[in-house]
């Protein structure tokens, strides 16, 4: 977290001036992901799993292979997997976790994401961690229930189009919907002129060969592959706009939804409502 405060604070600093290397503390500011430490009762539910190491191509930015860290709970036959969001990690469904673990004849995996908890990697993206659930699916195989939240949501919609699976249940808690909406707040936070913005998505581009506008839910969605999708969110969400999802609802009118006020971006992974209610969905 201190690393990214630091290049916030550089970029806007700035004013919205151009400055030496500005494109490259900009891809810094976007896509570096503050790796925070797992808590003792996280640390405790992971010295419980039985862990796993697997590797992703990384052509974008470090153009290397990249290792990451996964964790299984149980052997039922039941497999569930979930795939944690921006700047997060496996340990941050300790709660969840925990609660699924006690539901007969299932099987947790979850993962920290390259670049991510404790997993390799400086700067990571949203086909790193597609990438991630589609190591993790082939290894293991095909879950019965895949869990996201935030852009682990986006990252299992890729997943289950390039794989071919077809989950029995998709269970999506503060999806992002619109990425390139996601990166305008943060530059608009740090105060990036225009012009700068600009340049940004054009390098952008460059790298990755599709504009940025491509990456949204809508253009993402698996929709003949998932037999159930369940969606929870907070109409409140300041990263998740609810502006986003409402066209996105609108588009998939067969998913289910529940609304839970209050409990923001990131602690709704927390919530005791929404754990009991994804236990009695999946139970």
């Amino acid at each position: 977290m201190k690393k990214l405060k630091t290049v916030f604070n550089q970029v806007k600093s700035l004013n919205g001036a151009e400055a030496p290397d500005m494109i490259n503390l900009l891809w810094q500011l976007i896509c570096y992901s503050p790796k925070m430490p797992a808590r003792l009762q996280q640390q405790q539910l992971l010295d419980q799993a039985k862990p796993f190491t697997l590797e992703v191509d990384d052509p974008h930015f470090s153009k290397s292979t990249l290792k990451f860290n996964g964790f299984i709970w149980g052997e039922g036959s039941r497999r569930i997997m979930i795939t944690h969001g921006w700047g997060s990690k496996a340990g941050d469904f300790s709660e969840l976790i925990t609660a699924l673990k006690n539901i007969d004849d299932t099987q947790v995996i979850a993962f920290d994401a390259p670049g991510n908890g404790s997993s390799e990697g400086e700067l990571s993206n949203l086909l790193l961690f597609a990438k991630a659930v589609e190591a993790v699916i082939r290894t293991f195989g095909a879950p019965d229930v895949v869990i996201g939240h935030s852009l682990g949501g986006m990252a299992n919609a890729i997943a289950i189009k390039e794989t071919g699976i077809k989950p029995a249940l998709l269970i999506s808690i503060a999806p992002l919907i619109n990425l390139k909406e996601n990166f305008i707040a943060s530059l608009n936070a740090a105060d990036v002129a225009q012009d700068l913005q600009d340049k940004f998505f054009v390098d952008f581009e460059a790298l990755f060969k599709m504009d940025a506008s491509a990456f949204t839910l809508n253009n993402l969605y698996p929709a003949n592959a998932i037999a159930r999708h369940w969606l929870a969110y907070d109409p409140e969400d300041k990263i998740a706009p609810l502006v986003f999802l409402e066209s996105f609802l609108v588009a998939h009118p067969e998913i289910e939804t529940k609304v839970y006020e209050g409990r923001g971006h990131e602690r709704i992974i927390k919530d005791d409502c929404v754990i009991a209610d994804i236990v009695n969905l999946i139970g």
